[in-house]
């Protein structure tokens, strides 16, 4: 039986952080879907930095199809979890469904990976206290807020739990996440 991956997204969420997890777990012949509050197109966005610009800029991305909504969603289905950033994590953080889901993950220490803003979410359902992070580094101090120790680096493991910063660390996130998802579940 092939292993499941889960992603939980929304609109907004950063195209390459949503993409490149799905393409290359894919590649590695994991079954994945992707989750979002309800089964419909979303539409991902592009950050990028530019010269001039204190932070980063937002352009319309990709748009992809939802398999489920989080309603629909068993978590005991799936051997793991990714969470992409962007803006998405900000409004998901608040909707019930998607934090059972979470919690579920964490308490059964499923591997999860998780980049960019994606550690709001895991803050959200306190699986973040106690463990080292990495996130985009503005939110150093909201990973502290919720018990992290932050470490600016491209890719961070503790335990199951594998973060990276931002889109520019996609294969030394991969990379670790691999080796984690591998131990864990392997493809057969």
């Amino acid at each position: 039986m092939t292993p499941k991956i889960l992603i939980v997204t929304g609109d907004a969420a950063e195209s390459l952080e949503v993409l490149y997890p799905y393409q290359r777990l894919r590649e590695e012949g994991y079954e994945v879907h992707i989750a979002a509050p309800t089964r419909k197109q979303l539409r991902f966005v592009v950050h990028d930095f530019e010269p001039g610009f204190d932070t980063y800029t937002e352009k319309p991305g990709y748009t992809w199809p939802a398999d489920l909504a989080f309603s629909e969603v068993d978590p005991g289905a799936y051997a793991a979890l990714v969470i992409p950033g962007g803006r998405a994590p900000e409004y998901l953080r608040n909707d019930l469904e998607l934090r059972k889901i979470l919690k579920s993950f964490f308490d059964a220490d499923k591997p999860v990976a998780q980049i960019c803003h994606g550690p709001l979410l895991t803050a959200a359902v306190d699986g973040l206290s106690g463990r080292r992070v990495t996130a985009y580094p503005a939110l150093e101090l909201d990973m502290q807020a919720a018990g992290a120790t932050f470490q600016d680096a491209e890719a961070v493991v503790d335990g199951t739990l594998v973060s990276a910063r931002a889109w520019p660390d996609h294969s030394a996130w991969m990379r670790e996440f691999l080796k984690v998802l591998r131990s864990k579940a392997p493809v057969t």
